[in-house]
């Protein structure tokens, strides 16, 4: 059964709209939604989150938005800092388009899903510190002044993400650049000596600036994203173990399958099984906890 987190857990009075949630850092938490929705915004550090059973490797620069309907967690969490920014639509005053501002149930999960640039979080930041001020307060003039604070988030949001798997990205930061890289070699090999080369950087302050924002290495990142799109193969998909490995950039199918059990504790075969089994006996379980460490 998934954890019910409510309104009157987290938000200051029955006619504040907006409350910020620091998270700094975010520990493991288990499979939970709410009766509110929901910003995430991460700004430093890595972990695994699940969401609605799929798996996301998230670092510095994921924006997910979600909404009260959704189930998610938590895991295998290093350095994670994060900001949740909650927000009950039912409670707005001011007149918006605040379903396309802020992506409701309309949208599909992979629409809810986008990646922020080096310079967007910089500005971000400010704006969300504001708004965590502000939204302890309960007199009326706060209230408006949280929602107003919001809207403008929200339009900032629009400003600066973007698509996860973007090919390109106008005045990207070298990191920015690397996390597409990245996202794009899951299938292929990746050489860092060459990506510095072709972008003109130096791979040793590269590997340190990598490290400094998430918290681990590059190949440990490839790894997670690799992972995670083999468990979402292995989940929704009926490819053979040996097509799995080939789309998630394992020459050989005897190496992945040794990489896989270090993560996830199990086989390949025996995950897909496993999650075949829960399915049938109770569709809503919350997924096993992951080590991508």
């Amino acid at each position: 059964m998934s954890l019910k987190l409510t309104k009157n857990d987290f938000f200051l009075t029955g006619i504040n709209s907006v409350m910020v949630e620091e998270r700094h850092p975010q520990a493991d938490f288990s499979c939970h939604d709410h009766d509110f929705d929901e910003l995430v915004i991460v700004w430093r550090g890595n972990g695994l989150h699940i969401w609605n059973d799929i798996p996301y490797p998230i670092t510095c620069g994921d924006l997910f938005y979600i909404n009260a309907k959704d189930r998610h967690s938590y895991e295998s969490v290093n350095g994670l800092v994060l900001d949740n920014v909650l927000y009950c639509r039912e409670r707005f005053r001011l007149t918006a388009d605040w379903e396309q501002l802020l992506l409701g149930e309309h949208a599909s999960q992979e629409q809810r899903y986008w990646r922020l640039s080096t310079l967007g979080m910089a500005v971000l930041r400010d704006k969300v510190d504001e708004l965590a001020k502000e939204c302890m307060k309960s007199e009326p003039l706060s209230v408006q002044l949280s929602e107003a604070l919001l809207m403008q988030l929200a339009l900032l949001l629009l400003r600066f993400r973007h698509q996860p798997n973007s090919g390109a990205l106008p005045d990207a930061h070298q990191l920015d650049l690397l996390l597409m890289a990245l996202r794009a070699s899951i299938a292929e090999p990746f050489h860092l000596d060459s990506f510095c080369q072709q972008h003109q950087l130096g791979s040793r302050g590269l590997r340190a600036l990598f490290k400094h924002h998430t918290g681990m290495s590059v190949p440990h990142y490839l790894r997670q994203l690799r992972i995670c799109r083999a468990m979402s193969l292995l989940r929704y998909g009926n490819k053979t173990i040996g097509d799995v490995a080939a789309e998630c950039g394992f020459d050989d199918s005897n190496y992945f399958s040794v990489v896989f059990n270090r993560a996830c504790g199990v086989s390949p075969r025996d995950y897909r099984q496993r999650f075949i089994t829960q399915l049938r006996k109770a569709p809503m379980q919350p997924s096993a906890v992951v080590n991508l460490s």
